[in-house]
């Protein structure tokens, strides 16, 4: 039922306007001219001003006449870098770009789809439920525009999140916390070769913190890894000072805290054998989010695949989304695939067809 040429050209347009994250503008004033021009009430925050974007959130709402509660069908309109100047191309139903630049299907083949069932519903006048669209800023690198919203402005309390790679059809129920670990390991410096006893080498401090962890997959619900270990100094000095920047995802919100808590218990305890000072911040970067599989939320995706011909499935998620941090703002949240294959990198596809059955599933899901 969807225009499926008109789909392709929203979503070619809107991959190539530039909206690298905290250089969202252009897109957000693209969407909240889309969305006014079928009719919507369109709302805006100043989101960006929480963390340097020049973008904004937006919000707009879908009166209905069927029953149900209200549903946002939200996506992200910031891309990863490098995400400017991109030229889609389209090789046997596959669209890509010439491998210079991501391709922006994350996410921007939700916030299409979303715009697409909307003006089916609009231009055939099909009875729908009452929805709310949003659209936000600062997704990748720690969902900042969804920590930074103004959540006023939102109706309804469940959501459906356009925004993970596989087939159409899969439903994240849930995605893990994520902790940031960032230490400065303080030790004393002296020339190494005139007086090494009498300094305090950093690195020689991390080394043994490191040894004693914890670390990568600690069971089915909790991963830990180091990003940075970084200390530069010439050969012939004790270095003083170590960076330490590592990371803690759970879907269990006590392991995650445990965890955290292990990874700084190890680096203290290695300072103190060795003399040297713990500098340490522990950021909760969001929390985790659960849904249960036989949740009505699950189960209108799981019925509208079923009119569709689609083959549904559940999957716990292993990264961060908006989805998130809506849970802690009262709102139930699932994260829903549209196709995209290798995100955040030059080889992203999307192929047409998953365009389309994107759209078609957020336009059942709708109506019903």
């Amino acid at each position: 039922m969807v225009n499926e040429k008109r789909l392709l050209d929203t979503f070619l347009g809107y991959v190539q306007i530039d909206s690298e994250t905290k250089n969202e503008k252009a897109m957000c004033e693209k969407v909240v001219a889309d969305l006014k021009a079928l009719g919507l009430e369109v709302k805006t925050d100043k989101a960006g001003e929480g963390f340097g974007s020049n973008g904004f959130n937006v919000h707009a709402f879908l009166p209905g006449t069927l029953p149900g509660e209200t549903t946002l069908m939200c996506a992200h309109m910031d891309t990863v870098k490098p995400g400017n100047g991109i030229k889609p191309i389209i090789t046997d139903g596959v669209i890509h770009t010439d491998g210079s630049t991501i391709l922006g299907g994350d996410d921007k083949s939700g916030i299409a789809a979303i715009v697409e069932a909307v003006r089916v519903i609009k231009e055939k006048n099909i009875p729908c439920r009452n929805t709310g669209i949003l659209f936000t800023i600062g997704e990748e690198g720690g969902m900042n525009g969804a920590k930074n919203m103004d959540y006023d402005m939102l109706s309804g309390k469940e959501a459906m999140v356009f925004d993970s790679s596989g087939e159409i059809g899969k439903i994240v129920t849930c995605g893990p916390g994520q902790i940031k670990i960032v230490a400065t390991i303080i030790g004393r410096s002296s020339h190494a070769g005139l007086a090494p006893e009498a300094g305090i080498s950093a690195i020689q401090v991390a080394a043994k913190g490191i040894a004693k962890m914890n670390l990568l997959r600690i069971d089915e619900e909790t991963t830990c890894n180091i990003g940075t270990l970084k200390s530069e100094y010439a050969t012939n000095i004790v270095p003083e000072k170590a960076e330490f920047v590592a990371e803690v995802r759970s879907r269990n919100l006590d392991k995650l805290n445990a965890q955290a808590a292990h990874i700084k218990q190890c680096l203290q305890e290695a300072c103190d054998e060795m003399g040297a000072t713990l500098e340490i911040e522990l950021t909760t970067n969001y929390v985790s989010f659960h849904v249960a599989e036989d949740d009505s939320l699950v189960q209108r995706v799981v019925e509208s695949c079923k009119r569709l011909g689609y083959e549904a499935g559940t999957e716990k998620g292993g990264g961060g989304s908006d989805a998130n941090v809506m849970a802690l703002h009262g709102i139930k949240a699932i994260v829903l695939a549209t196709g995209m294959t290798k995100v955040h990198t030059t080889d992203e596809t999307l192929k047409v067809d998953d365009l389309n059955k994107t759209a078609e599933l957020i336009l059942d899901l709708m109506t019903h």
